[in-house]
């Protein structure tokens, strides 16, 4: 018989409660938008549920707004691997501004893949208040 393929459903996006990113919780959302108001600490992303994926891998990128990196050169986008560890399983990607705070605004674009397939491309507008 032929292995089910996993399913992935975006669950939210926007801003949400300050992550801890030691603990095993995905962070509380606080706000659906598309459009995340600029505050110090902001946290923003997105929660993409899993289910019948244990065991399989997601390649993520983060693509930012132009910002020098500390060492004053350009900063890659963000890039990673998550293994799923369950059948049902919840994936929080997201970020935060830090100083200088002007240059981390604007658009931040999240794509997650599986086996090689876009599942997710979500922009969210990072605005000044």
């Amino acid at each position: 018989m032929a292995k089910k393929k996993p399913t992935f459903k975006i669950e939210s996006y926007g801003t949400y409660d300050q992550w801890n990113r030691d603990s095993g919780d995905i962070p509380k959302i606080t706000k659906i938008s598309e459009e995340v108001i600029f505050h110090p600490d902001v946290e923003f992303g997105l929660v993409l549920n899993i289910k019948g994926g244990k065991g399989t891998r997601l390649d993520f990128r983060v693509v930012h707004p132009k910002f020098n990196g500390p060492d004053g050169k350009p900063a890659a986008d963000f890039t990673g691997e998550h293994w799923v560890n369950a059948n049902t399983w919840q994936f929080f990607l997201g970020d935060t501004v830090w100083e200088p705070f002007e240059d981390k605004l604007g658009k931040w674009r999240f794509i997650i893949k599986h086996d090689g397939k876009v599942i997710v491309d979500k922009t969210l507008l990072i605005k000044a208040p």
